[in-house]
Formats: C-alpha cells, structure tokens, sequence
C-alpha cells in the first residue's frame, strides 16, 4: 500500500503506512503519546487535536466515555480510536516531541507490601533522563508472544531527580493484569526494559505557599519523589500529605515518612486506614481518604494540590477540594487506570 502523510503542528510530517491506530503508528514512528491502557480506549489518556483527514470516521464509544461534547467540537479524538486511511494533520503539545526511548536494566526489585513492588532500573543508553517529580513513564512490556502486539503501561516515577542515570517505580499488582503480572511473578535483576518518557504535567508549582499531596496505593511513587525533591531542597513550605490506605498492610515507606517529616521542618504526613484489620490496633485516621482531607485541610490560601491515584479517588478528591474553594487550576493530577 502507499504511504500516506501525518502532519504534526505546523514543522514536522511523517510518512507512514495506512491501515493502523493513529495511537500505534505514531508510537512505531518513535512519537510517544501517553497511555495506561495500551492504545485499548480505555484510559482516555491519548487524546490530541485531528485537524484535519478524520472528519468520515465516526466518533467511537470510548470517544464519547473519555471526551465530553465541548472537547469532541473543538476536534479532540483518542489517536488509539483513529484510524491512518489517508493524509491526517495534528496538533500536540511540543513536549510530546522531546520524549525519548531509552533502554533501561533492572537492578533491584524489592516487596513494599503484599501487591506492591519496588523496581529500579539502570539507564543504558541514553544514560541521563531529565525529569520533574510527579512526571511518569510507559514501560514496554515485553509479552508480545501473548498480545501480539507491543503493550505499554505508564508508571509515575518514584526517586529524587537528582539521580539522572537510574529511576524508580512503584509498581501494585493488578490480578490478571498483563503488565502487573509480567513484573511481579517473571521481571528479574538483570532483564533489560524499553521505555519512554518523561510524561505528565502534574509536577509541582514553584509559586505557591501551601502544598496538599493526596495518594494511595502506588501513588505513593510521584509523592515521594516531590517530597525528596523538596526536602534536597530545604522547602521551609506548609506540606500536608493525606495517605489512603485498607488497612495496616497496605501502608509502606512510614519510616521514610516520619524521616521527611524531621528534615522538613512544615511536613504533615497523615496516613488514614478505610478498613482497618481488628489486630492492626490501628490509632491513627480511619474513613475514606477523601472524608480524611475534609476533616483536616483547613486554610487553603495560595494552595496547590497534587493528586494521585485511581480516577475515582482523583474524582472525589477534586470534588472535596473544589467545595472548599480551591479553583481547579491549583489541582494537579494524572488519571491512570
């Protein structure tokens, strides 16, 4: 078949084959949009301007799940939902163009708790990535004899971004997940990963007085690389840290908390339990994390907040937050699934 054209913003164009996802062949193209799904239209993460060549493809279910009327009108499409038939033009943030593949080898994997893992990894080649805290990556799962097709899961970046030749990932296991599965029951010291990134937007803003950190499970990751970050820093800041968690089992990294909390002299790390177990002789915050940070938050003058976690949570912390005041503006987050 002919190529056909792919025209991104105004100065770069691709020529490529048709009959792919949009999401795919740019990524074959070495053009990483994010995705926690994997290109299955499931996360909604990899949306983009389709000015023009898309107009005949309808819009899909996933289209009409992840985008709301106004984004659809102002021509907004999930690129894993177009299809390349013909000549396309788009529109991305420059920042999409300055992500880069490296290739990375595992050099310790350690167990937080019972579902969570601690996986660094070694940069090869290239050996530095510059990176904000709270930024995140997509991992190439190498199960391609079982999909058929490459799978990429994004995982937000745990370690101070100081250290530029190695990262960190925190990494809950999903049961029956693919990329989950794949990481805590065949991953080992020594296996050589691809990936891509940085990603995200959700790193922390300079100009405010007052930061709100809210996480749970695995969120723990873009958290505590903000908190290293900050405390290399000596930020002499007001820092409220609300930690959701089942039960005791679930909490990791307390010491490495309550270690912050010395070196920063306006740190409040506050863990909360849902559920806790009868022999967790739990003493501390107890309900949904969300009820937690109602009961605590207090002023939230020239207040940033940052967020981490499943969309619902994320969705009712925004909730929470925008009815005490806070404009939308201040909340930063990246929905993963």
């Amino acid at each position: 078949m002919s190529e056909v054209k792919i025209k991104i913003n105004s100065d770069r164009e691709l020529a490529v084959a048709p009959g792919n996802s949009l999401y795919a062949t740019l990524t074959a193209a070495g053009v990483f949009v994010p995705s926690a799904c994997g290109g299955r239209g499931g996360c909604g993460l990899c949306r983009m301007k389709v000015l023009n060549g898309a107009e005949s493809q309808p819009f899909t279910k996933p289209e009409a799940h992840w985008l709301s009327d106004e984004e659809r009108a102002a021509g907004l499409r999930l690129s894993c939902q177009v299809k390349v038939l013909n000549d396309l033009q788009i529109s991305i943030p420059e920042q999409l163009l300055k992500v880069r593949e490296y290739q990375t080898q595992v050099i310790s994997l350690r167990d937080l708790t019972y579902d969570i893992k601690e996986v660094r990894l070694k940069l090869l080649k290239p050996e530095r990535m510059e990176f904000s805290p709270g930024q995140y990556i997509q991992v190439k799962v190498p199960v391609y004899e079982l999909t058929k097709r490459p799978v990429f899961r994004t995982y937000s970046i745990a370690n101070d971004p100081v250290c530029k030749n190695e990262l960190e990932l925190e990494v809950r296991y999903v049961p029956n997940g693919i990329s989950t599965t794949y990481i805590h029951k065949y991953l080992k010291v020594g296996d050589v990963l691809t990936i891509n990134g940085p990603h995200g937007n959700a790193f922390l803003d300079e100009g405010s007085d007052n930061i709100v950190l809210i996480a749970g499970g695995s969120g723990m990751s873009p958290v505590k690389s903000i908190l290293l970050d900050l405390a290399a820093k000596k930020d002499k800041r007001e820092i409220r840290y609300f930690f959701g968690a089942k039960a005791l089992r679930d909490l990791f990294l307390v010491d490495l908390m309550h270690e912050l909390e010395e070196k920063l002299c306006g740190f409040t790390f506050i863990p909360a339990l849902s559920e806790p177990m009868a022999d967790d002789n739990w003493q501390g915050e107890t309900g949904l994390i969300t009820e937690v940070v109602d009961r605590h938050l207090g002023g939230i003058d020239s207040t940033e907040a940052y967020l981490c976690g499943s969309p619902l949570m994320i969705d009712a912390c925004i909730k929470v937050l925008k009815t005490r005041g806070l404009p939308e503006e201040k909340i930063h987050y990246d929905k993963f699934t």
